[in-house]
């Protein structure tokens, strides 16, 4: 396989921090094939082998932002246990409603746009539904939970302008972290 030729922006990029704009349909063909590109990118990512080749880091979504483009569109792709991938593709999404129960990545939150470590939790929703836009511009609705939750709530930070690392309190970042579950 090869590697899709994309280049994700880092957080120094001002562009991160631009609001995306929503998507008219129909979609042109550069844009979905930057969708499908930007799905192979992830999966490749997963894959030891390809991740060792091109020197990727792991990734499970991606905002279109990520990738230059100010667009409201976020594609997830999740390798299941037997190497399938799980993908979404959303585009314009709304949240609809959110749990009250929050959770944060026990690890850590990753991003592809940030390439140094940070410490600290992020607050996030254990459940959150969604309505959103497919390829063909057909409304859909999804609800997530728990690691996809955290998923769509961190790339739908993107399209808002906002990176994971606004979420975490730098005098305190492990703040209220006993109120919240681990994952």
């Amino acid at each position: 396989m090869k590697l899709p030729d994309i280049k994700i922006i880092d957080e120094k990029d001002k562009k991160l921090r631009e609001v995306s704009k929503d998507v008219q349909f129909p979609l042109d063909d550069n844009l979905k094939k930057t969708i499908q590109d930007m799905i192979t990118y992830l999966e490749m990512s997963q894959d030891e082998k390809c991740a060792k080749k091109y020197n990727l880091r792991a990734g499970m979504g991606l905002a279109m932002i990520q990738v230059g483009i100010p667009k409201r569109i976020f594609v997830i792709a999740n390798e299941n246990e037997d190497g399938t991938f799980e993908e979404h593709i959303i585009i314009n999404p709304t949240i609809i409603s959110e749990s009250e129960e929050m959770i944060y990545v026990g690890e850590g939150e990753g991003c592809l746009s940030i390439n140094r470590p940070v410490e600290g939790i992020v607050p996030r929703h254990a459940r959150i539904r969604i309505n959103y836009y497919d390829l063909d511009g057909n409304v859909q609705n999804i609800r997530v939970r728990e690691d996809i939750s955290v998923a769509f709530q961190h790339e739908i930070d993107h399209l808002n302008g906002i990176l994971f690392i606004d979420h975490i309190d730098p005098k305190n970042p492990y703040k209220n972290k006993e109120l919240m579950r681990e994952i």
